[in-house]
Parts: C-alpha cells; structure tokens; sequence
C-alpha cells in the first residue's frame, strides 16, 4: 500500500509540475507567436538533420551568406525539430511545458531543502514561477531556466560533500553550452560560491583545512566545465559570441527583452514582490542569510534590473533563499505571535503528509497521455495568420519571386520556416549574428532615413515583404513605383519594375 501512495498519490512538487505542466500546453499557441524565432530555430535544426552538418557559415540569408556564423543553439534547434517532425508544432508545445514543469519541481524541491519549510516553498516556488512566466517563449532560453536550477543543485550538494557533481555538472555544462548561450550564468553561480569559501576563510576565520576539500571539489568543477564548454563547433568564440552580443550597447537597446523592466506593468510585479520580500525578510529575522546567498541574490537582482530577460534566472536562484528566510522568520516569530505558531503547525503537518507522498508514475502517465494528443492533433498550435504572414506565403508557394527579398525582421524566422532554401531572408532575430552595421541599415530602410534606397540597391533587393500598413510598403510603391503582386490585411508583396 506504501508503495502504491508513492507511485500514484502526488506530492505538492509533482502536483506543481502538472499545473504548470498543463498551463504552458494551454497557452502554448501565444507562446508561439510572440515573436517569429522558433521558425528560424525549426530551420536549423532541420538544416542540421537533413545535411548532417552543422551551420559554422551562414546560409540563411543573402546579406551575409558565407559569414562566420556561432551555433550557440544547435542542439536545441535539433531537439525543436525532432519534436515536430514526431508530432507536429504541438510536440514544441509539449516539449516547452515539460521544460517548465520540470524547472518548477526542481525549485519547490531546492526550495524545500534549503529551508525546510513546506509553506514557504510553494509560497516562493508560486512567486518565482509568476515572475518568470514573462519569458515563457517556445525557444531554446527554456533549457537554460531548467539546467540552472540542476547546476544549482549539484553545487549545493556539492557544499554539503555529495560528490556526484564533479561528473554531472561538467557534462551538463556541456550540453547546456551547445544548447543556449546563456550558459554563462552557471559560471556566474559558480564563482559566487567560490567568493563564499573565500569569505568563510578570509573573514570568518574558518580553518582552510576544513574547507579544502569543498574547495578543491569547487574548482575542479570549474575548470572541467570551462574546458567542457569548449567542446561545441565553435570553440573559443562561442564566448566571445555571448560575451560580445551583452557589450553591445545599441544591439541590446533594440532588442526588447534584453531592457529594463517595466514596473507599470503586471507582469512585473512577481518579480518586484520577490526583490521587497528578500530585502524585508533579511531586514526583519534575527538570523542573517549566509554571505554566498546574498552575493548571489544581490547579483541577479542588479542584473534582472538591468535586462529583463534575467528575471527568471534570478527567480530560480533565489527562491531558495528566500523560502529559507521566511521559513527562519516564521520560526522566529511563532514563539510569540500565536497566529504564526498554527502556520508553524500547519507547515510540519503538512511537511509530514508531503514526505509520504510521490506520484511520479501519476506524472508520467499524464505526460505521455498529452504527447500523444499532440500527435493527434488536439493540443492546438500553429502560427497565427495574424501575426504572421501566412496566406502571403501560401501565394509564395505559387508564385515564387525573382532575386532577393527585403523582410520584416520579425517575420524573418517564419519566412525560414516556410520557404528555406528557396527564399534566404535580409535578415531575423539572430541578431548576434546579423550585427550591429545590418541591423542600422535595416533600421535605416524601414524608417526611410537618408539613404535608404541606396541600402536596397547595395543587396540587389528585388522585392519585399512588409506589414501593409507599413512606412515602406507605401514608399516603394509611391515613390519607387514598386508593383504590388500580392496584398491582404497583414502583409504586402511588392516587387521592383525592370
């Protein structure tokens, strides 16, 4: 009978993962269409699984075809495509949600263990999934959400002698470094334990020799998993890639994600909630968090103030912290408020109840019941031809176009996705590719700045396809006299006079 409860009767961690597990699949269609970079991702990762090669020159565009091109992403792209040639879009769908839930169950459990306190934990894991659910998006940065919170993970353990991790996070640095670029904030957690050890032997004059063993098993993470990072098609300049794209002042300016947050908006307070009840529960307990946590958490606040698209790393990492601080306050003021003194006994019968459960046969049952209703068909998703320029491209199919192609930059990904290689784009979202110079002179096109003919003219641009609504849809066909060949409410083709 015990065993039956473990296996079928869910915990709160699976009971979590299967929330958020079914919310993504339901919101699965809109995390598609936000923004056209899964359609370049599918083409590359079809690329990649038709040639067998991966893309180290770029020939996706006709702008910079031949250039150096750093696949950063490569194997989630392979992943991506696979999942939609087994089961169509929806197996994206599915694959993103279960990303989520996994991340999700990993932070309630770290959570958990960090603090020891059940309420806290699904308090926090509850805020940390809200504030990061503004960068739920059907693309590789996914991967990176769930291996942080397993890198996080294995150096805990690691801190408390639990040495599998010298093996497993070298190899997840691996993976993680050939699947999305923002492996570098596992380098960033690392070396802030690293300055904790430093501490404990500098200023709190703990005696090195009971440290050096965590030390020793600290840096030999460090460098395993700097050489693993190395092992991906690029070598060396994968760092330079990503180190490069956050140094370039204009590139982030222009790229929404990568600003500031915006507090006018909802989305932003799960996030502003977590900041205010770290600082107000580090201010109000008597016992002070440890030095790593708070380099830690000071640092991922600074920087999800500073680009948005950190938040969700900062939940990750900090949610721990902060279910360890309120549970340590909540003990603090159970002994004399009785109000606090039931949560303090709700919390251990909860933990008790809790400890008993499992349920991950309830959870895998219900996971590969929703992968075969992708298959089927029945979760739905597809690219909105609202947002995207479908019926132009189903007119494309037919009536195929002569020389090369001015785009909007977001539907570039999805013009990949329908007509590669029988259409390379201007440009797309790849825009740590793309650079600085060709993403001006498109800015300079689409806003028809001095020069902007000229820039058409030095591509050899023969056509375009555009919002219809658009600045440079009516200037080419009223002041270049450019034909328009097709026209619905989104887009505009327009093709230049011999």
């Amino acid at each position: 009978m015990k065993c039956l409860v473990r296996w079928f009767f869910p915990s709160m961690k699976v009971l979590l993962g299967l929330m958020f597990f079914l919310a993504v699949l339901s919101m699965g269609e809109r995390m598609m269409n936000v923004d056209g970079d899964l359609g370049r991702h599918l083409t590359i990762g079809n690329f990649i699984l038709d040639t067998g090669w991966i893309p180290t020159r770029d020939v996706f565009s006709h702008t910079m075809g031949g250039e150096v091109l750093t696949p950063h992403e490569w194997m989630a792209q392979v992943v991506f495509a696979l999942m939609e040639r087994w089961f169509g879009l929806a197996g994206v769908v599915w694959l993103c949600a279960l990303m989520v839930a996994l991340t999700v169950m990993l932070v309630f459990r770290l959570s958990w263990e960090r603090s020891g306190g059940w309420l806290s934990s699904l308090l926090v894991t509850l805020l940390a999934m809200a504030a990061s659910s503004l960068h739920w998006l059907t693309r590789p940065h996914l991967f990176t959400f769930l291996f942080l919170a397993i890198w996080l993970k294995g150096l805990e353990d690691l801190f408390q002698r639990k040495r599998y991790g010298l093996l497993v996070l070298p190899v997840l640095m691996l993976i993680w470094a050939n699947t999305h670029g923002a492996f570098l904030a596992g380098f960033v957690v690392w070396a802030v334990y690293g300055v904790g050890i430093l501490w404990k032997t500098w200023v709190e004059k703990t005696p090195f020799t009971s440290l050096s063993g965590v030390f020793r098993d600290w840096f030999w993470v460090g460098g395993l998993s700097l050489i693993a990072s190395l092992l991906n098609p690029s070598g060396v300049d994968l760092w330079k890639t990503s180190v490069g794209y956050v140094r370039n002042a204009y590139l982030v300016g222009h790229t929404a994600e990568y600003l500031s947050p915006d507090f006018h908006t909802p989305g932003a307070f799960p996030f502003l909630l977590m900041v205010l009840g770290i600082l107000g529960v580090w201010g109000i307990s008597r016992q002070k968090p440890r030095v790593d946590e708070v380099l830690l958490v000071s640092l991922w606040i600074a920087m999800a103030l500073y680009s948005a698209r950190n938040i969700p790393l900062f939940a990750v990492v900090s949610a721990p912290v902060l279910a360890k601080s309120i549970h340590t306050a909540f003990q603090e003021w159970a002994e004399s408020v009785p109000w606090f003194k039931k949560l303090r006994d709700l919390d251990l019968r909860m933990h008790a109840v809790d400890s008993k459960a499992g349920g991950w046969v309830t959870f895998l049952l219900i996971v590969v019941f929703m992968a075969w209703t992708a298959r089927a068909g029945l979760i739905p998703a597809c690219f909105q031809s609202e947002v995207f320029p479908v019926r132009a491209m189903d007119w494309l199919e037919t009536h195929p176009q002569e020389g090369n192609v001015f785009n909007y930059f977001p539907w570039g990904g999805y013009i990949l996705y329908r007509a590669f290689p029988d259409i390379r784009v201007f440009i797309d979202g790849q825009t740590d590719f793309y650079g600085e110079a060709l993403t001006r002179e498109y800015e300079q096109v689409i806003t028809l700045q001095d020069g902007w003919k000229d820039v058409l003219e030095k591509y050899r641009v023969q056509w375009a396809l555009m919002p219809e609504s658009s600045m440079l849809s009516k200037a080419l066909e009223r002041e270049l006299n450019w034909e328009v060949v097709y026209r619905d409410q989104v887009s505009v083709i327009l093709h230049r006079q011999p």
